[in-house]
């Protein structure tokens, strides 16, 4: 960090964008295979369970099969899958087949830059910038699998957890006991709203995912973090769901993932946090 740290800011943020968009890259391959994945094994689990013979499967994880069109199943080549600038070049679609390249791909790409250009501009080329920009990174994948398949894997957010409380052993960005405390915390507060609102309306009002994603923020930001993550998320979550249900695009009684709402709030929490609690206090920023 020492060498980077030496380099004109605005170097800095550049590399910073180029890397971001490379791991962008990497999230869209998570996002859309971590939940297949896991799929694949609760059904092989299932059949063992029930005594089933387990159908061998082709390899399918995060690194195999190569990345193709799911159209046509045309082999992307390098040059196709340079972050942002391949998609741009191919007008959104697909060189063998011209079959449409989501929206998403691009957009996941490019917060995965200005994640990784936010933690430099607001941490400088540190380690504890580095930390932000892998938290950053891991609530981007987590809010669109939410959006996708209203599932918080555990293969994420407990790794996240343990990540926060790691970083926060020699107070990266708070105190460790701040940090279990806000891990606890962070559970047991969405845990207690479930169990109210189920009491109440015999319904479930969310998912255990949320749970262990405010939990994983708790870790990071501590527990004095987790009224302003619930005060972001709860306002952007009842804007969007208004605005949805107005545009006729969100049924009555249909599921808004929680999950997405949450990780932006740790997100600005994280990145802005100190700011926003000394307009909102007057209290002195501290970092």
């Amino acid at each position: 960090m020492s060498a980077v740290a030496g380099l004109p800011l605005g170097v800095q943020l550049l590399a910073a964008l180029l890397v971001g968009a490379m791991v962008g890259s990497f999230l869209n391959v998570v996002i859309h295979r971590l939940p297949r994945m896991l799929e694949r094994d609760w059904q092989a689990q299932a059949r063992e369970l029930l005594g089933l013979p387990v159908e061998a499967q082709p390899r399918y994880d995060l690194a195999r099969p190569a990345s193709h069109c799911p159209h046509c199943g045309h082999a992307i080549s390098a040059w196709e899958n340079v972050p942002l600038v391949s998609w741009i070049v191919l007008r959104g679609r697909c060189r063998h087949c011209r079959a449409p390249i989501g929206w998403r791909y691009p957009l996941v790409e490019l917060l995965g830059a200005l994640a990784a250009a936010a933690a430099v501009w607001c941490f400088g080329p540190t380690w504890q910038a580095l930390a932000a920009a892998g938290f950053l990174w891991c609530a981007i994948a987590l809010a669109f699998i939410d959006l996708d398949t209203r599932l918080l894997p555990d293969a994420l957010t407990l790794p996240l957890l343990w990540a926060g409380l790691l970083v926060n052993l020699h107070g990266t960005f708070v105190p460790l006991p701040d940090a279990v405390l806000g891990a606890v915390a962070g559970y047991l507060v969405l845990w207690s709203i479930y169990w109210l609102f189920k009491l109440l309306t015999g319904k479930e009002g969310m998912g255990y995912g949320d749970f262990k994603l405010l939990a994983a923020i708790g870790a990071w930001l501590g527990w004095t973090a987790l009224p302003l993550v619930l005060l972001l998320s709860s306002l952007a979550g009842a804007a969007i769901g208004v605005s949805l249900k107005a545009l006729g695009r969100l049924k009555e009684g249909e599921p808004l993932p929680f999950g997405p709402f949450l990780a932006a709030g740790g997100a600005v929490a994280l990145l802005w946090g100190h700011e926003i609690l000394h307009w909102w206090l007057g209290a002195p920023i501290l970092r």
